[in-house]
């Protein structure tokens, strides 16, 4: 099947974004085809003790596209990759681009068995690369096992849990010389990324090549990154963070280091065993390196030429602490809909890299819209909903035209949900969210998930999921709860509950906040703000969920 745009620009705008050289006429594949031609026998793709060249990368992806031609795959259907970081996503994303089918890499570890099932029903998943006990209730091979009946599925590819094995070792009945010319088109759908919604079901954003590329080659061309940058994502490619780290590379040309090894190892190690020069991580990350720094003594470290923390609210005295420390910090900022399309540029000022995520992307425009009437652009210098427009934005929500078109005003601005303000120099400062997403170290929980799942157990009357502020991971999640008349359970209880109604346990609140009495808004619901507000000002004290 083939995918179809939601929210395509019209053939204008699509003109203006081909002038601008916003959008070109190569394919990513294309773009890695051409450094193979230049530059053979230069590194590409570090995954475990193996190096890729520009050569051997390209022969692998034609070799696992011929083989899902082989396997009845035809132009639009979608390849869903179940694994941690591997080489084999990295193949499956530019097979996609290269003839034209649809990737998606979003079934992270986070999600659970029956998570990953329903993107695959919802999508109709016609190829499947699983990695053995991969999802966060995944035991071995449940998901095989459950999609085996979809009537789109047409192969599961079923790898190796021996991380040093070959990629795709004894699965490919075809090679690269068995592949036909590349079919593929910049402007075709390939990338479906099912992003954590603040209301209902996950929505699946699509993009093309080209959205995907604005933001890529404005990074590479700010920070002067070319084919002797080495690029480091730790962030995986199940976060549009980490597809666009490597699309970054790859338009470069450069070298890109797989984020595969062992939790445990040093960071620090890493990065200077492979000379890494750009690193991508969310603030978690950024506060791992920082305590490693320091427990080895060393104040100073100018080993990289940039570090882009984004994906989550980067703490303020973490980006400090980066800048003092001699890193060139590059706070970033976007959506899975819009690519990340902020950065911040060299030589930025310690108060510019604290204090903003940065400025956009060329291609892509940003504007402050009053948050009580987002068809009106908020006066300069006050804080208001951002809202964005041009060539890195999504091409719709896949099967929702109505979701795309509701975060669309009346001027043709998306609107992020975010609060902020935009400076004479076009730097964006985040004031705060009117979503209602929780980010936890850049995952993002769902609350309506989390309330309407506890909602289920008979001791609870009404919930409300909230943020609660957390220096190291930004948010954690926290369930105020009240109890129906006569009623009362514990917090094992209400944990045991949600488990047993299938919430990841990734998503699980870590806080709880038993209450007797609170305001309620209009529609019957606990008012939340007034919630928030309360546990800033000390009133209300959450308490921490002890794990069993």
């Amino acid at each position: 099947m083939g995918m179809t745009p939601t929210l395509s620009p019209d053939d204008a705008t699509r003109e203006g974004y081909y002038a601008s050289g916003a959008w070109g006429s190569q394919t990513i594949y294309d773009i890695v085809r051409a450094h193979s031609r230049e530059r053979p026998d230069a590194p590409a793709l570090i995954s475990g003790s193996r190096t890729y060249s520009w050569r051997e990368l390209v022969e692998a992806i034609d070799a696992f596209a011929a083989d899902l031609a082989r396997r009845g795959l035809v132009q639009g259907d979608t390849i869903f990759v179940g694994a941690p970081n591997r080489a084999e996503t990295v193949f499956a994303l530019l097979a996609a681009s290269r003839d034209g089918y649809v990737c998606c890499p979003s079934p992270h570890r986070n999600h659970t068995v029956a998570e990953i099932v329903a993107m695959c029903e919802r999508a109709a998943c016609a190829a499947y690369i699983h990695y053995p006990g991969h999802g966060a209730d995944a035991e071995d091979d449940e998901i095989p096992d459950l999609i085996r009946g979809l009537p789109s599925l047409r192969h599961i590819y079923e790898l190796s849990s021996d991380d040093a094995a070959e990629p795709f070792a004894g699965v490919l009945e075809a090679g690269p010389g068995d592949a036909g010319p590349p079919v593929g088109n910049p402007d075709l759908i390939t990338y479906l990324a099912f992003t954590s919604g603040s209301t209902g079901a996950p929505k699946g954003v699509m993009h093309s090549d080209n959205s995907q590329l604005v933001a890529a080659r404005g990074i590479a061309g700010a920070w002067g990154f070319d084919a002797d940058t080495v690029t480091l994502s730790l962030s995986p490619f199940s976060h549009n963070l980490g597809c666009g780290t490597l699309w970054t590379s790859l338009v470069v040309g450069g070298k890109f280091v797989l984020h595969d090894w062992p939790r445990g190892d040093s960071l620090l190690d890493h990065i200077e065993a492979a000379g890494v020069d750009y690193l991508v991580g969310v603030p978690t990350h950024a506060m791992d390196l920082l305590a490693e720094l320091k427990a080895r003594g060393i104040e100073k470290y100018d080993r990289l030429k940039s570090f882009r923390v984004s994906a989550a609210a980067c703490p303020e005295h973490v980006a400090a602490a980066l800048y003092d420390c001699g890193i060139p910090v590059q706070k970033g900022y976007g959506m899975t809909e819009t690519n990340g399309h902020q950065y911040g540029k060299p030589g930025d000022s310690r108060d510019l890299v604290i204090g903003t995520s940065g400025v956009c992307c060329p291609g892509y425009d940003l504007r402050i819209f009053d948050a009580n009437d987002p068809d009106r652009e908020a006066p300069p210098g006050t804080s208001g909903l951002v809202g964005g427009k041009g060539a890195s934005l999504m091409l719709g929500y896949f099967n929702d035209r109505k979701a795309g078109e509701d975060c669309i005003n009346a001027s043709g601005w998306f609107l992020t949900g975010d609060l902020g303000t935009i400076d004479e120099n076009g730097y964006l400062r985040l004031t705060g969210r009117k979503k209602e997403l929780i980010v936890r170290g850049g995952h993002n929980i769902n609350p309506n998930l989390l309330e309407d799942l506890a909602l289920r157990h008979p001791a609870l009357d009404l919930v409300a999921a909230i943020p609660v502020p957390d220096d190291r991971l930004g948010e954690r999640a926290c369930l105020a709860v009240m109890f129906e008349d006569g009623q009362t359970a514990s917090v094992a209880e209400i944990l045991a509950h949600l488990a047993e109604q299938g919430l990841s346990r990734y998503d699980m609140p870590e806080f709880w906040l038993p209450l007797a009495d609170i305001p309620l808004m209009p529609n019957g619901k606990m008012e939340k703000l007034e919630i928030i507000r309360r546990v800033r000002d000390g009133s209300l004290v959450p308490e921490p969920v002890v794990a069993t």
